[in-house]
């Protein structure tokens, strides 16, 4: 009954796993959906279109969000996500591969969009929203005193910077932009091939443990149309940098994550994104 007719939405992560399940959801609701990612598996849907960006890089994920249709959109959906390798990798800028994908271009690119979302539209227009998909209200901080994991890794701990970064990028983007309404969410487990960049080398057991989140989970598919009410739902309107679990539900923010501890997250993924070359 969902009808979406005349929304724009763009998916960063929507060629996927979770992302693409809800990109279909939302073009066969109506509406026109921009997805970003390597590699395009709906050419021919109506109602989506692909960007094409190797999201690992700042410099291109810097790129491609100039090129994105930011003024006239009513959705912006953020679903890129890897788990940690077991042993660290470095992406071509010298950032920790988890960190980049999972984390750190969604800041350039909330923090490149924010200004423009949806600036194009009627002006009365609800605010356009922002959905981060990663895993708050868990209780993770993270570390950012060693942020890209140079003087000490371990893939779980790592994992957990990308999860606070995510959390915390929710928490500070309600106040920093007022003008939008930020929302995170927390999927759960549901089979994809986020797990593949951890346990992809151990073919048997990656493939065991999917067999088993498949068997006891929702699919991907299911879970889009279960979340994508709470897209458009008026009744979150007043609530920017609330957070929501794989049922819609509200869900308390971690504890531990006070003002002074997100601007101190939030100074040290700048600084590593400076180092790169990435200025905010």
């Amino acid at each position: 009954m969902l009808d979406l007719r005349n929304r724009i939405a763009v998916v960063v992560g929507g060629t996927g796993g979770l992302g693409r399940a809800i990109a279909q959801l939302l073009a066969a609701r109506g509406a026109r959906v921009v997805v970003v990612g390597q590699t395009f598996r709906d050419a021919g849907t109506p109602g989506i279109e692909f960007v094409q960006a190797d999201l690992s890089l700042m410099a291109e994920a810097g790129r491609v969000t100039r090129a994105l249709p930011a003024e006239v959109a009513d959705l912006l959906i953020f679903t890129t996500g890897i788990f940690a390798a077991p042993q660290r990798k470095t992406t071509a800028e010298g950032i920790e591969q988890d960190l980049a994908v999972s984390y750190l271009n969604r800041l350039v690119m909330l923090r490149e969009m924010a200004p423009r979302l949806g600036k194009a539209r009627s002006a009365d227009a609800a605010k356009p929203r922002v959905f981060l998909w990663g895993y708050p209200g868990t209780g993770q901080i993270g570390n950012p005193d060693d942020l890209n994991a140079e003087h000490a890794y371990k893939p779980f701990a790592q994992h957990m910077n990308t999860v606070a970064g995510n959390e915390i990028l929710v928490l500070d983007a309600a106040l920093r932009y007022p003008h939008l309404n930020v929302y995170g969410v927390n999927p759960g487990l549901v089979k994809t091939n986020i797990r593949s960049n951890l346990l992809g080398h151990r073919k048997f057991v990656f493939s065991l443990l999917e067999g088993i989140i498949g068997l006891l989970t929702p699919s991907p598919a299911q879970y889009a149309r279960r979340m994508a009410p709470l897209l458009v739902s008026p009744a979150i309107e007043p609530h920017s940098g609330a957070l929501f679990d794989n049922k819609a539900r509200a869900i308390l923010p971690s504890e531990g994550l006070t003002e002074a501890h997100i601007r101190k997250f939030t100074a040290a993924s700048e600084a590593l994104l400076t180092r790169v070359g990435v200025a905010l």
